[in-house]
């Protein structure tokens, strides 16, 4: 409690100031990170090499550096949302395609929005303050290794008046919020590993055999409810947009596992187009099937 404290007195305070002496900060730490701390370089590139067999050792790099330096940027660009007013941000992150999501509510009460780890995913939490009157937002999140680091992101999310909900929970949050009959939008960060014991499905995933998490789709079937695809560019330093796709108003329509293919199918198809976006530094591989068909973590 009392190192949380701490913490999140020093980044609020930092969080004060202007925008550009954040991005200052993220100059420096670039080449302190990527040249002497080295965060997890190995892993970086052996996920790159796998992903683009096609692409050169030189273009690998110059990938690999464009990766950091926006790791920078996500980086302060959180720590700012600390404090940033509600005006700012609506101006720094933005959100098209609302008229349908406002068409998909009077259908559903439910809207299922697959994100991925691009471009800086925890912003898009701030899509609460878009969303028609009588609807609210929630999202999944998986517990951080660092207490103290958990609790600030989960602050962060806070922020926008969107409701954080443990994946353990999830089925019984959203049953409740049937039952109580809430209009709600709810995020599922979907493109991480899972454990051994939830894979459910394996895909062709940037030219790698991938284990993926298939709990949005089962509890959109469950709950009836529209599908929606997160597709977020950088407009410029600073300054994001994220297009609300619709996938569907009847998630009946889809047989199995095939929303899920094809929410890996958007993803990968934004990451080819602007790879140093993507989240690289996460052991995305670590479990691998064998030819008998055996998990192994490596």
């Amino acid at each position: 409690m009392i190192k949380y404290k701490i913490t999140y007195s020093a980044f609020y305070l930092l969080s004060l100031l202007p925008m550009r002496v954040h991005y200052v900060f993220s100059d420096i730490m670039f080449p302190l990170i990527y040249y002497i701390i080295r965060y997890r370089r190995k892993v970086v590139r052996k996920n790159l090499v796998n992903s683009f067999p096609e692409k050169s050792l030189k273009e690998i790099k110059h990938i690999e550096r464009k990766f950091y330096r926006f790791f920078c940027d996500y980086f302060v660009e959180n720590i700012k949302s600390l404090s940033i007013k509600k005006e700012n941000m609506m101006r720094r992150m933005t959100f098209g395609g609302m008229e349908n999501v406002a068409k998909s509510f009077e259908k559903n009460q439910f809207i299922i929005l697959y994100l991925g780890h691009f471009c800086n995913w925890e912003l898009i939490a701030s899509l609460n303050w878009w969303l028609p009157e009588g609807a609210g937002c929630a999202q999944l999140y998986t517990k951080l290794h660092s207490d103290t680091m958990d609790r600030l992101f989960y602050t962060i999310r806070s922020r926008y008046g969107g409701e954080n909900i443990n994946k353990k929970d999830a089925l019984r949050r959203i049953m409740a919020f049937k039952q109580s009959g809430q209009k709600k939008l709810i995020g599922f960060v979907s493109d991480q590993a899972p454990k051994r014991g939830n894979i459910h499905l394996w895909v062709d995933f940037l030219h790698q055999d991938t284990p993926v998490f298939t709990g949005a789709e089962r509890i959109a079937k469950k709950v009836g409810a529209s599908v929606y695809y997160s597709k977020v560019h950088r407009v410029k330093r600073g300054y994001y947009h994220c297009e609300m796709i619709k996938i569907t108003d009847d998630v009946s329509k889809f047989g199995e596992h095939e929303l899920t293919r094809h929410y890996m199918k958007m993803l990968e198809d934004d990451i080819k187009q602007e790879p140093y976006r993507w989240l690289w530094s996460h052991n995305r591989w670590k479990r691998q099937r064998t030819s008998s068909g055996e998990i192994i973590t490596i």
